[in-house]
């Protein structure tokens, strides 16, 4: 079978691999039909320091499919459901899997395309309890949003910044394929949300996703448009994942006791902050990594009732590499994709 490899640092190829063996006992043969891209695909194929991996790698951590057929003791999916896939290999017996946290997994073995390899590959085989049932009316393509993009902004918005209805949201890169889906939900619940993008077309993108207020980064401070439009107060949430870039500007736009929560670190690792104005303050700053299981259904559910993600791409396998060049260079707007 065909399947997407990553040989070195930027060296993609579509190669012939063996097909998986038949599921044993517990677990499912998938054939992926939809792979979604994100920038956890950008850093692998820079070659980030900290990934251990083996290569050539299976590349890919968000997919969706439909089940091929099932091993042993799989009795609540059958040949033809069509899933989204987890995109972790948890131990699912540790007291973080077994409460339902998979993404704080103490055994976990890797990120699929990651670490272990992943989802673009025309078939995968996996344990059935790592996979979740796509509602019917909802694409290959939609379906392959949640298990990271759709998945970790239900995971930072309601499991951890507790973003409830009525109250501000400043989102980071509404442009980006989380950026898009964390409008989209905090829209639905009646939040005011404000924005950041890098460019004005963008900005008339994010005001026709809801958005009430669009600020572009590279013409105004957004910390001092926030404070301006919130007249001094703030807002209630902060939605980061750029990085020291934005950080300690995204602290200066929270109201006293307003939450942040962050995803991740794409302008660098490491950054420095006032200790003083977060205890004066009363801040709270939140981690978040990956999504639960149950994070991915709440996700596949909403986009049942028509919340459904913003699609930039949608490419064949063999032009992965593509896709992933047009999410380094930033000039995409929602997710890209590719078919299988």
């Amino acid at each position: 079978m065909q399947a997407l490899q990553l040989f070195g640092d930027r060296d993609l190829r579509v190669s012939e691999i063996e097909t998986p063996a038949a599921p044993g006992p517990g677990e499912v043969q998938v054939r992926v039909r939809a792979v979604g891209l994100n920038f956890i695909d950008v850093w692998g194929f820079r070659g980030m320091a900290f990934a251990k991996r083996k290569l050539p790698l299976t590349v890919g951590a968000e997919a969706a499919g439909e089940i091929a057929c099932v091993g042993e003791g799989v009795t609540d999916l059958r040949a033809g459901d069509r899933v989204a896939l987890y995109g972790a290999q948890t131990c699912g017996h540790c007291k973080a899997c077994r409460e339902g946290r998979d993404n704080l997994c103490e055994n976990v073995a890797g990120v699929m395309g990651f670490h272990i390899d992943g989802f673009a590959r025309e078939f995968v085989t996996m344990p059935a309890r790592l996979v979740v049932r796509v509602p019917e009316g909802v694409s290959f393509t939609d379906a392959a949003c949640a298990p990271i993009a759709f998945g970790t902004v239900q995971h930072m918005l309601f499991d951890n910044a507790k973003l409830e209805p009525g109250e501000s949201l400043l989102v980071h890169a509404g442009g980006s394929g989380i950026g898009t889906a964390a409008i989209k939900m905090a829209k639905a619940i009646g939040c005011t949300v404000f924005t950041t993008v890098g460019d004005d077309a963008k900005g008339e993108k994010a005001r026709a996703l809801g958005a009430d207020h669009v600020i572009n980064y590279r013409d105004e401070r957004f910390e001092g448009e926030v404070r301006r439009l919130t007249k001094r107060k703030g807002v209630d949430v902060v939605f980061e994942h750029v990085g020291p870039d934005t950080w300690n500007g995204s602290l200066l736009c929270l109201k006293r006791g307003g939450r942040l929560v962050t995803c991740g670190s794409t302008s660098g690792v490491s950054t420095t902050m006032n200790l003083m104005q977060l205890f004066q303050q009363q801040y709270r700053i939140t981690g978040s990594f990956g999504c639960s299981i149950a994070n991915i259904r709440q996700s596949l559910a909403k986009m049942a009732e028509g919340l459904t993600p913003v699609v930039d791409t949608v490419l064949p396998l063999a032009d992965f590499a593509q896709g992933l060049e047009r999410l380094e260079s930033r000039k995409v707007f929602g997710k890209i994709l590719v078919t299988l």
